[in-house]
């Protein structure tokens, strides 16, 4: 997931939401070091603490799923070029079925996990800044020949919307797909699950927006009037769901708000003194880790916080937001397609790290 970022143009870099967050608590500059994720915090904890700190360890330890994605699709990927920095995929699943979800305005009659979400995450060489590039839901693309989780093959298909590839196929197809249509290599794969998401913002005590305009949504239960609002983890669901209450209804209008949200999240946990309460860090390590899939790479505490120990110079703040190019379908004007030559300059100026030229911010479909 309007405001400036749902334009398609570059994020202003300072969101009402992580400056708010910041301003209530007066937090004091030094405090915020970096990109502290609270798991590489909590390891510190537990490693310290032994005996029933080690048993929370292997718990926290044991609710992080991982998946094998280099094994799933071997040597068939993009080179790995020696100055193009780390490229993350990051993806929220959604699951609408059941009670649960629909009390949380998902929609109880809507079966089986799907990709809600999917950022392409560019940290350059250096990690002292990133960019994120979401890529629309209802976008057309080439889907390439996979291999299930079952083994069992699955072949081409063209003129599959995005976000069918992991409800069909699954997340290591994902990564070939984003792979084949970007020619980056991804280095790690982050899945997201929305309705574990609304335990993590509960469990730092709720996450501030500046809401760009009023939304009244009657599909996500979100009624918000426009200005600075603390959401808690069942309204932070509805924002980051919500497509009908915003724009013209499409899956353009609340990219905008999904990136603004993602950003205000993360300035909320770095801004957090998780050292002054392990009760509190403990309760945020065990939300965030039971929503979290990740490669193997990082499918473990030890993995995580070493990752997160490298990217300490990077700041929420400062990451630019952009929207992958797109343009209305000649076909079916309900659906968007890469725009042309936007999206080829947009990839390429990530492969090699370089700036992205201006040009290829620019959408021709708005969802406005």
């Amino acid at each position: 997931m309007s405001h400036d970022a749902m334009t398609q143009g570059t994020h202003d870099g300072r969101p009402a939401s992580g400056g708010g967050g910041r301003k209530q608590r007066g937090a004091p500059r030094k405090r915020r070091r970096g990109l502290k994720i609270t798991l590489s915090v909590l390891l510190i904890l537990l490693l310290a603490g032994g005996g029933t700190a080690y048993w929370l360890y292997s718990r926290l330890d044991g609710n992080i799923k991982g998946v094998d994605i280099d094994k799933a699709l071997g040597d068939d990927r993009p080179e790995k070029l020696p100055t193009s920095g780390q490229n993350l995929l990051v993806l929220g699943s959604d699951s609408r079925a059941g009670a649960e979800n629909k009390k949380l305005g998902g929609g109880g009659n809507v079966s089986g996990a799907r990709s809600d979400t999917a950022m392409v995450v560019h940290i350059p060489e250096g990690r002292t800044k990133a960019v994120a590039v979401s890529i629309p839901r209802d976008t057309l693309v080439t889907r390439p020949e996979c291999t299930k989780a079952d083994g069992s093959a699955v072949p081409s298909a063209n003129r599959v919307m995005f976000n069918s590839v992991y409800s069909q196929v699954g997340p290591a197809c994902v990564v070939k797909t984003v792979e084949k249509m970007s020619k980056v290599r991804i280095d790690h794969y982050l899945e997201i699950n929305f309705a574990g998401f609304k335990d993590l913002v509960d469990a730092i005590g709720g996450v501030t927006v500046d809401v760009p305009q009023d939304i009244h949504d009657k599909s996500s239960g979100l009624d918000l009037t426009a200005g600075p609002h603390k959401l808690d983890g069942t309204q932070s669901l509805a924002y980051v769901r919500t497509r009908h209450g915003i724009g013209d209804g499409s899956d353009l209008g609340r990219i905008g708000l999904q990136q603004q949200f993602l950003l205000a999240l993360l300035s909320e946990v770095k801004s957090q003194n998780l050292l002054g309460s392990p009760t509190d860090t403990y309760k945020i390590a065990n939300s965030a880790t039971k929503s979290l899939t990740t490669d193997d790479g990082l499918a473990s505490l030890t993995s995580l916080s070493k990752f997160a120990r490298s990217m300490q110079g990077v700041d929420p703040a400062s990451m630019e937001t952009i929207m992958l190019p797109v343009a209305y379908d000649k076909a079916d004007p309900n659906r968007v397609v890469a725009a042309q030559p936007q999206a080829n300059t947009l990839w390429k100026a990530i492969r090699e790290d370089a700036a992205i030229p201006e040009s290829a911010k620019k959408s021709p479909a708005t969802g406005g």
